[in-house]
């Protein structure tokens, strides 16, 4: 498989992908836990089925220590017994962000008031706006049918 598009290839792609990237970094150097934010982005790239952005958080993730239980649970979370209250509220929430069509009324109030609970307003603001950023990577690489399984941890650091 290939991509429909080397967006890296046009001038205004590549400006377009330095700016979008940026934001991504933004979260990185945030106060939200690396943890956290890899499990988020694994979680929402699964609901969305962006196998590339699967395959870069999952090494990533793993790079940076994360266990391959933790790792392999994060589809099933809400089952699991290896993820903490925080990042219980921070999946629950990156769920119902990337399934905002699927709920009238978009987040629930309940929903929200978990994720209150464990983190202080700038983790807030970062663990929002990663779960925008990354619904938004996911339908950049869906659309443009990224492959994915040769990403190596630290390309984009």
């Amino acid at each position: 498989m290939s991509a429909r598009l080397d967006v890296f290839a046009t001038p205004s792609g590549g400006r377009l992908v330095k700016q979008f990237t940026s934001v991504g970094r933004l979260v990185v150097e945030s106060p939200l836990p690396a943890a956290t934010r890899e499990l988020v982005s694994l979680r929402v790239s699964q609901i969305n089925g962006c196998a590339v952005c699967i395959d870069m958080h999952t090494k990533e993730a793993a790079a940076a220590g994360e266990s391959a239980v933790r790792l392999h649970l994060v589809a099933g979370w809400r089952e699991a017994t290896v993820f903490t209250e925080a990042e219980r509220a921070a999946l629950e929430l990156a769920e119902e962000g990337t399934r905002v069509a699927d709920g009238a009324g978009g987040v629930p109030d309940e929903v929200w008031e978990r994720a209150v609970k464990h983190y202080d307003e700038e983790q807030l603001v970062a663990l929002v706006t990663l779960i925008a950023f990354m619904n938004t990577a996911n339908r950049l690489n869906v659309i443009l049918r990224q492959p994915a399984g040769d990403y190596r941890p630290g390309r984009f650091s």
